[in-house]
């Protein structure tokens, strides 16, 4: 036997069609649209799980994009902020995203689970824009989101990176309740 020293990750094919590449996304709202519209579709298209996100860079425009994958890529990080993590990291070949400039935005359809949360600060993100809360995809979903320091927030702003949740709440609540009523709370 062999030992595998690849890893191949991929989005589902329909994402190419999703962004507009060229567009600015101006406000924090239409941001964690585009992620929560990521999210359903990846439902809708039984592609995963219903999670979105979406990084930017300073002027709005859309470095990266990523959708949960854990099932079909049977990988368990393959989680929509890590997904959109790597590739904005291999488009830009920069493991920091804001090593040459910032604010780097990532916008996710529901607050980051422990592993996306730890990633966020490493990956070089500015600014972290959430949808749904945490409390919310365990209310609405069979998901665990894992421990979290007490002051998660606090903890990000002292790395200099800025939180903001809510943004969009009900739509994202919307998508993990279509999700489990469709998928039967499973993966």
């Amino acid at each position: 036997m062999m030992l595998h020293a690849q890893v191949h990750l991929t989005l589902p094919i329909w994402v190419h069609d999703q962004v507009d590449l060229n567009r600015n996304f101006d406000d924090d709202a239409s941001k964690v649209a585009l992620a929560i519209e990521l999210s359903r579709l990846n439902v809708d298209n039984a592609s995963g799980g219903p999670f979105g996100a979406a990084i930017f860079d300073a002027v709005g425009r859309v470095l990266s994009i990523g959708v949960n994958r854990v099932i079909p890529e049977t990988c368990s990080v393959a989680h929509a902020e890590m997904m959109a993590f790597m590739i904005a990291q291999q488009r830009s070949l920069q493991f920091r995203l804001n090593a040459v400039g910032g604010p780097i935005t990532l916008a996710s359809s529901a607050q980051p689970c422990c592993m996306c949360y730890g990633a966020t600060f490493w990956a070089g993100i500015d600014r972290l824009l959430i949808g749904a809360r945490a409390s919310d995809v365990m209310a609405l979903t069979e998901f665990d989101e894992g421990p979290l320091p007490a002051d998660w927030i606090g903890e990000l702003e002292r790395r200099d990176i800025q939180v903001y949740r809510d943004i969009q709440r009900e739509a994202a609540c919307a998508v993990l309740r279509h999700y489990s009523e469709q998928a039967g709370g499973d993966y």
